[in-house]
């Protein structure tokens, strides 16, 4: 007579063993970039919760912010994505994966550029505000390689937002420069900290973020082409207010 599969060890329909089907399902879950952790949407769903009540709370859990933004960003990141595809700039930063860090800068070299250049500016917001690049915390719960990068692209080049706009780090700079990100971006987490930020401030800073500043971050979130189709790390010569001309940055009030 014929041999039939044995019981203690299943075969599928196309004859492969339950342990080869286990393993083809689990191929979803491998850690995709180093540091991934890969999370079902229930998972995603907790961290964006507990993330969003511990970033309102204190909006300095910087690791906290990154935790909301890779946990909600599913729509907004593949947009940024596309964008940057489709612009020669952001399709070559795509490629080339450039980094913003203390080992990738030449410090020395950009203090020593001409006043107003964006490279002197940079190293003026990171002296001046005591703040590094390197404080920018590695990509861990989005679950595609090169969106990953996306986010951290996005989160290395937010001081240099600060750069071109003009904002220092204080809870009214940061304010200003997620009104700019969300509309340049479209992440939940930069509409949440623009909506709620302004809830820890005086009214005298209401009065003049509602009057002043607010209007002007969105009509320059709104006139400007997308920041992170930019290669800034080739534009450091470049003067910033030649720069903001160029993107479509109105000057700041």
């Amino acid at each position: 007579g014929r041999a039939r599969p044995s019981h203690s060890e299943p075969r599928g329909r196309d004859g492969r063993g339950q342990e080869e089907e286990e393993e083809e399902d689990m191929e979803g879950w491998q850690q995709l970039y180093p540091g991934h952790i890969p999370t079902s949407p229930l998972q995603k769903a907790l961290l964006a919760a507990g993330s969003a009540v511990m970033a309102l709370y204190d909006p300095y859990r910087h690791d906290m912010v990154a935790v909301l933004g890779e946990t909600t960003g599913c729509l907004a990141l593949p947009n940024l994505r596309d964008k940057m595809k489709n612009h020669p700039e952001g399709y070559r930063i795509l490629q080339e994966r450039p980094r913003i860090r203390l080992s990738t800068l030449d410090m020395a070299r950009l203090q020593g550029l001409p006043e107003g250049s964006l490279g002197r500016e940079y190293v003026r917001f990171l002296e001046d505000n005591k703040v590094s690049p390197d404080t920018r915390m590695p990509p861990k719960f989005v679950d595609d390689e090169e969106l990953a990068y996306v986010i951290q692209r996005y989160r290395e080049v937010h001081d240099l937002m600060h750069t071109l706009l003009g904002m220092p780090t204080n809870m009214l700079g940061e304010v200003v420069v997620k009104w700019f990100e969300a509309i340049q971006t479209g992440l939940p987490m930069c509409v949440l900290g623009a909506a709620f930020g302004p809830a820890r401030l005086s009214s005298r800073k209401l009065q003049v973020l509602a009057t002043e500043l607010v209007p002007w971050a969105i009509r320059s979130g709104l006139s400007s082409s997308c920041v992170l189709n930019v290669y800034y790390e080739q534009r450091w010569e470049q003067p910033v207010e030649s720069l903001r001309a160029e993107l479509g940055i109105l000057p700041p009030p």
